[in-house]
């Protein structure tokens, strides 16, 4: 049977640049919304910014309980079996990050980017949520206390929820799945942290209109 799994990855600042980043954080849950794994990681390169407000990460939280990236890595590839299903928001990204292999260190990927999406009559094209936004209206989640907008486990068992709640409710039923989409479409949408903070401490945060270091965008 295959094992579905959600993993996320948190980073530091590593430069100015929107792609200057480093792993700090992962994080892997089952489907069941367990923890499986919760490491940090001690960036080898010096740091420009924790980028604390969103990822809740500091130096004394680096320095305290991070290891290495390849003691990190190790731990990732000996929690997820290579029959695994790895789910996420740009779930991608974080394989990327990560150094793994689909069809060797894992057997695919939903990204619920792509589950989610949904037509927009308004404007003619699809509209792509961002998780919280689809984890507040469609499951009424109530994010963990704290400062900080993204955390690795809280957002991987974020993901884990919405993909459960995809495959054992909206792609069952096209009044749930009509229901959902009207919703996710009349609930106001908060503005991203890249988009309220165009340059944070110093570190371009990539938003397309607003970005100052001219370093490609991928994806």
């Amino acid at each position: 049977m295959t094992r579905f799994l959600a993993v996320d990855v948190e980073c530091v600042a590593t430069g100015t640049d929107h792609n200057a980043r480093s792993v700090a954080q992962i994080a892997v849950v089952d489907e069941y919304l367990n923890v499986l794994l919760n490491v940090y990681v001690k960036p080898e390169l010096p740091v420009v910014s924790y980028l604390t407000p969103l990822t809740g990460l500091t130096r004394e939280v680096l320095d305290t309980h991070g290891m290495s990236l390849v003691q990190a890595l190790a731990a990732v590839r000996a929690t997820i079996p290579r029959d695994a299903v790895l789910i996420g928001q740009n779930i991608g990204q974080d394989v990327q990050w990560l150094g793994l292999r689909e069809s060797v260190d894992f057997e695919g990927m939903q990204d619920l980017q792509g589950l989610y999406r949904i037509w927009n009559d308004k404007f003619k094209s699809y509209s792509v949520f961002a998780q919280t936004h689809l984890a507040k209206v469609l499951l009424s989640w109530q994010d963990a206390p704290g400062p900080n907008e993204h955390d690795a486990v809280e957002d991987a068992r974020k993901s884990m929820a919405l993909f459960n709640h995809h495959r054992s409710v909206l792609a069952t039923s096209a009044e749930a799945m009509e229901a959902a989409r009207q919703a996710l479409l009349a609930a106001p949408v908060p503005a991203s942290f890249a988009k309220r903070h165009g340059v944070f401490e110093g570190v371009c945060m990539g938003n397309r209109k607003t970005c100052t270091c001219g370093a490609p965008f991928f994806g």
